[in-house]
């Protein structure tokens, strides 16, 4: 018998145009994984799509049909053994020949494909293989006027697009670009084994007070028949915890019971740490070793708790028994050509989340099940995953071999995901039974009978309340299912009482002010967003012409894929700030915008959770960009963090202050000033344990610098552990007897360190002259040429100053708001003695 040897073919790949039949047409690909769009940019058949109108001028590529073309030696086997030919990934529409013989068709780019071609091989020498992947939009229609009973309705891209399983944002989304990839989007080669450890896996169960855990271990043996045998050893820090070697059963799995005395238990960031162990599994003939592998694994209960209370029904995770609020952010795919993206990509994206503090990302359903080394990356990192399967914002066909096609994808990513600790909940989709209330579908939650709901016009519902959660059950059983985002218990989808909630009447909708989001969200907020432009850089890395570097340049709009983006971003600068016409101070605005919408956000629902768990989270829109452009992302797609992204960290801190007015609607009252105001102070903590600390609370005229009056000061504040305190529940200002404009400026001491810090503004900021603030920015010390520390303070109050963003470059803090005599310290790394520029509104 022999060890499982595995042959790469990742090199001497070469394409065409399917339908072009001349001699000498064949192109070479660098190398695979690959989609054609790259592989034509690597030959100069086509110019950068992200570049410019570049996109429109690719077009052609999205309508056509591509070959592929390895010639490779057969790999050495020794008699017995089996060769298969693995794809991880194929996209989309694959037919696949060796030697001109189809072995196999693919049609779900979310599958792997195992084909066993030991006979296919047995001559020696070279071979071809050889893929035509056809076009998956042209295949889409087609597919699509073939069922004309079918409702079609659908958000974004061709409606088309739900008759096939391929990444639905290819279509082109609100934020990206319509670029349809073909290609062998994931791994490709040979394996010769005798017998292979198939699937490895985990069932873990841990003890009330986590004082023990009960691992079994399972590895699934495919292979020629033979006696087996297999050892699963967990290891912690690279020490053995436990092994065993068992017989592999009539089944062919090995299983194995491990009894886990004080685990380190894995915890999101903030919280604990990450623990990982190493699971491994050896297979032997008793003699030889034929396979190993091995996976990380962790130790953790997660639980969603949905329980009656005075709001409805809770919805909000528990980890290990603790209850976490789960800011963060939704994840879409980090590029349209999804091959462009390393792991040390992946890993920077994950990085800057947890330097976001952001506990949780969603990886949402329009995108794709994400590389393992994403996943790997949240594990690691300790970043709780919200996992979509890939469903978005469409009613999708029901054809009986669709649905198979479905529950072998969902099969295949559950089985591979299933062993990553940072998962902690799979979703049916998104948005899609809101498709279904805005086009008038049949939705009878009281129907549990799944036949009839394929009768009905919305058949999708059988997808997400039988397929899915069946599958999860099956393969994942300790994983929390919910049907869809937003969803709750079969009410409609804007229920603010149960489920998770999109709220998007900020930006879209009814256009609300942002300044009142803690009043319109739910009991998980798993949408919101406010677009912003990324920073200058990002504009011109898409931008070929100076003349164009202005607001509301054509390339600017066709980088901007929003419906009604001019209007909504005239309308939030309108009410907000006086507009601009350069384009950096532009940028800056936009920018402005963003954060503080996003701070009013996470603001007022972090400060809910502490009565009574009213909101268990909230993950803003969106974490990431696809492609250089204008969207909700609070990085843009270069990894350049947007104010927006700071706003959200300060908010996100263990221990967090609130200091707010209530909201006065000047637009109703036009614009006459209120007589008097309410407002609140409050904080907002996550520390496990109870902490007291100093609150002072001070009234800072905006035009003087001056107090306007008395400064509040709470000595011994005792802090709730995991909760809000309430400092000022409701107090007024009498504007009469304080007609200056001003800031309310509050802080928190605990142990003699200033830890949080929050302003708050009068409304709106265009009525307020802030020019000639007296802010002064010098460096104080540099540590060394890679780090200097930077000394902030003011004269008078300042708004969002923002330090520039610089590759290379990262400040601790940005997007900051500055009061006199509250001096604060930026560390900036990797600016090597040079200077960074700042921004302020009304500079």
């Amino acid at each position: 018998m022999s060890r499982l040897f595995q042959h790469s073919l990742s090199k001497e790949w070469s394409f065409k145009d399917s339908t072009d039949e001349s001699e000498g047409v064949w192109m070479p690909v660098p190398s695979v994984p690959s989609v054609v769009h790259q592989d034509l940019l690597a030959n100069n058949k086509l110019e950068d799509p992200f570049i410019g109108f570049n996109e429109l001028n690719a077009k052609w590529v999205n309508e056509k049909t591509w070959t592929y073309r390895n010639v490779f030696q057969k790999p050495e086997a020794a008699p017995g053994s089996t060769i298969i030919l693995a794809f991880d990934g194929l996209d989309t529409f694959a037919k696949v020949k060796l030697d001109g013989n189809v072995v196999l068709e693919s049609n779900n780019m979310f599958l792997a494909h195992r084909v066993d071609v030991t006979k296919a091989l047995e001559a020696d020498g070279k071979h071809i293989l050889e893929i035509d992947f056809d076009c998956a939009m042209l295949r889409a229609r087609e597919l699509r006027g073939q069922d004309p009973k079918h409702k079609w309705a659908s958000f974004n891209g061709d409606p088309a697009r739900m008759s096939v399983r391929k990444a639905q944002y290819h279509w082109g989304w609100d934020w990206g670009p319509v670029l349809m990839t073909a290609g062998i989007w994931r791994d490709v080669r040979l394996e010769v084994y005798t017998a292979r450890i198939a699937d490895l896996w985990t069932e873990v169960q841990i003890a009330a007070d986590h004082q023990e855990a009960t691992v079994s271990a399972f590895a699934e043996v495919d292979g020629a028949a033979g006696s087996y045998k297999a050892k699963l050893k967990l290891s912690l820090q690279g020490r053995e915890v436990a092994s065993e070697e068992t017989t592999v059963d009539k089944g062919n799995t090995a299983k194995v019971m491990f009894n886990i005395k004080n685990p380190s238990l894995w915890w999101p960031h903030g919280y604990g740490d990450p623990t990982l162990y190493g699971l491994s599994a050896s297979l032997t003939d008793g003699q030889n070793e034929l396979h190993h592998v091995s996976k990380k694994i962790g130790i953790r209960m997660a639980e969603v708790i949905q329980q009656p209370d005075k709001y409805g029904k809770s919805f909000f995770f528990q980890i290990n028994g603790v209850d976490i609020f789960c800011g963060g952010s939704c994840w879409i795919p980090a590029d349209s050509l999804l091959t462009n993206i390393t792991p040390e990509r992946y890993r920077k994206w994950v990085e800057s989340m947890v330097a976001g503090r952001q506990v949780m990302t969603r990886v949402w359903g329009g995108g794709i099940y994400e590389d393992d080394s994403f996943y790997s990356a949240c594990d690691e990192l300790g970043v709780m995953v919200w996992q979509d399967f890939m469903f978005a914002c469409g009613n999708y066909p029901t054809w009986p071999e669709l649905l198979d096609s479905i529950r072998k994808e969902a099969t295949y990513n559950v089985r591979r995901l299933r062993h990553h600790p940072s998962i902690v909940i799979y979703v049916g989709n998104n948005e899609d039974y809101q498709v279904q209330e805005q086009n008038g579908l049949t939705y009878n939650y009281e129907d549990k009978n799944p036949e009839n709901w394929l009768k009905t016009d919305f058949p999708a519902r059988y997808i997400y309340e039988k397929i899915l959660p069946e599958v999860v059950k099956e393969l994942a059983p300790s994983t929390f299912y919910h049907p869809g985002s937003p969803w709750g218990d079969g009410k409609v989808t804007s229920d603010p009482t149960v489920g998770d909630l999109h709220q998007w009447n900020v930006w879209h909708g009814t256009q609300e002010k942002y300044q009142v989001y803690e009043t319109l969200g739910g009991r998980f907020n798993s949408e919101f967003g406010m677009e912003a432009f990324p920073h200058l850089q990002t504009i011109e890395s898409f931008i070929e012409n100076e003349a164009d570097k202005y607001p509301q340049s054509h390339v600017i709009d066709f980088h901007n894929k929003a419906d009604g983006h001019e209007r909504r971003i005239a309308t939030y600068f309108a009410e907000n700030v006086r507009t601009a016409t350069d384009l950096e101070t532009y940028i800056y605005l936009t920018q402005v915008i963003q954060a503080e919408a996003m701070m009013y956000g996470y603001r007022g629902w972090r400060r809910q959770w502490g009565d009574e768990r009213r909101c268990g989270g909230a993950l803003l829109w969106q974490m990431n960009d696809c492609w250089p452009g204008i969207s909700w992302a609070i990085v843009d797609y270069y990894l350049r963090p947007k104010p927006a992204y700071y706003a959200v960290a300060r908010v996100l801190r263990p221990l967090a202050i609130g200091i707010q007015r209530e909201h006065h609607d000047w637009s109703v009252t036009h614009a006459e000033p209120p007589k008097t105001s309410k407002y609140s102070l409050w904080i907002a903590s996550s520390l496990l344990k109870g902490v007291s600390g100093k609150v002072e609370l001070r009234f800072i005229s905006v035009q003087t610098g001056l107090e306007v009056r008395e400064r509040r000061v709470w000595d011994d504040v005792r802090i709730h552990a995991n909760g809000t305190t309430d400092i000022i529940i409701a107090d007024i200002i009498d504007h009469m007897v304080y007609p200056e404009a001003h800031v309310l400026a509050a802080r928190l001491w605990v142990d003699n360190d200033i830890v949080a810090r929050d302003v708050d503004w009068p409304q709106p900021f265009k009525y307020l002259d802030l020019s000639e603030r007296g802010l002064d920015v010098k460096v104080s010390e540099s540590g060394s040429d890679d780090l200097q520390k930077l000394r902030v303070s003011t004269r008078k109050p300042v708004k969002c100053l923002v330090f520039e963003e610089r590759d290379g470059v990262r400040v601790s803090d940005s997007a900051m708001d500055i009061v006199p005599g509250d001096e604060q310290i930026i560390i900036v790394k990797g600016l090597r003695g040079d200077t960074l520029k700042y921004k302020y509104l009304g500079q």
